[in-house]
C-alpha cells in the first residue's frame, strides 16, 4: 500500500514512515502543498495523512482542489482540535481526523481500517442476487428489484454486516435514526418478511432470538 504523508515536521515524518515501514507499509512523505501536489499527479497513492496547516498553504485547500477529485482516502492530522476544524474536516469528505499528538498505534489502526473498507467490493452477488452499494441497486436474472427506501436500507445494513449477524436491536436503532418511528419485534419481521418475498431467494438467514444475516457462500 502506498500511502503519503504531507507534514511539514521532520522529525514527526520520520518517525511515522519508521512505524509504517516496520508494519507492512511503503510510506513517503512530502513537507510543502507543492511537493505533494506534485507527488500525487504523478503517482498511485492509496491513502494520504494531510497536515492542515503547511508552510505554503491550507491542507483543506489541497484536498479540495487535488485529492478529493482523485477520490484518495484521506486522514487530516493536525494540532488543531477545534470542534470547528474538525467538522470542516469530516464534512467536505475526509475519511478521518487525528489531533496531534496522537498515538502512532492508533494512527496505524485507522489507517489500516479505512484500506480494509475501501478494498471491500461495492458490488457483491450472493447466488443469484447482485447489490451494487453504491448505486443501491438490487438485481436477480439482470433485472431490478424494486424496494422501499427503508428496505433497501436494512437490505444494505445486511450487506454491509455479510457473514456477520446484525441484531434485532441494532436493526431497531436503525429504523428508529433513519425514520424516527418506534417499532417493535414484530414490525422487524414482517420488514423481513417482505424483503424475503421480494428477494424470491433464501440469502437472508434467521438467527433465533439474535437478528439476521447475509452470507457470502464463500
Amino acid at each position: 500500500m502506498n500511502i503519503l504523508l504531507i507534514e511539514d515536521n521532520i522529525s514527526i515524518a520520520k518517525a511515522l514512515k519508521y512505524s509504517f515501514d516496520k508494519n507492512g507499509y511503503i510510506l513517503q512523505f512530502k513537507t510543502s502543498l507543492k511537493e505533494a501536489k506534485r507527488y500525487i499527479t504523478d503517482n498511485n497513492i492509496d491513502l494520504i495523512i494531510l497536515d492542515i496547516t503547511l508552510p505554503d498553504g491550507n491542507g483543506f485547500d489541497l484536498f479540495e482542489s487535488v485529492i478529493k477529485p482523485l477520490n484518495i482516502p484521506t486522514i487530516f492530522l493536525t494540532a488543531k482540535d477545534e470542534e470547528e476544524a474538525v467538522v470542516k474536516g469530516l464534512n467536505i469528505g475526509a475519511e478521518d481526523y487525528i489531533t496531534k499528538p496522537f498515538s502512532t498505534k492508533e494512527l496505524l489502526a485507522r489507517v489500516n481500517k479505512i484500506l480494509l473498507r475501501s478494498k471491500k467490493e461495492n458490488v457483491i452477488k450472493v447466488k443469484d442476487i447482485i447489490f451494487d452499494m453504491d448505486k443501491m441497486v438490487v438485481k436477480k436474472e439482470n433485472q431490478n428489484i424494486e424496494f422501499t427506501s427503508l428496505e433497501l436500507k436494512l437490505l444494505n445494513l445486511l450487506f454491509l454486516n455479510i457473514n456477520k449477524v446484525v441484531t434485532r436491536n441494532t436493526i431497531l436503532d436503525k429504523i428508529w435514526e433513519w425514520t424516527g418511528n418506534d417499532v417493535d419485534d414484530h414490525t422487524v419481521t414482517v420488514y423481513f418478511k417482505r424483503i424475503r418475498e421480494k428477494l424470491g431467494t433464501d440469502i437472508i438467514i434467521t438467527i433465533k432470538g439474535m437478528g439476521y444475516r447475509i452470507d457470502d457462500g464463500k
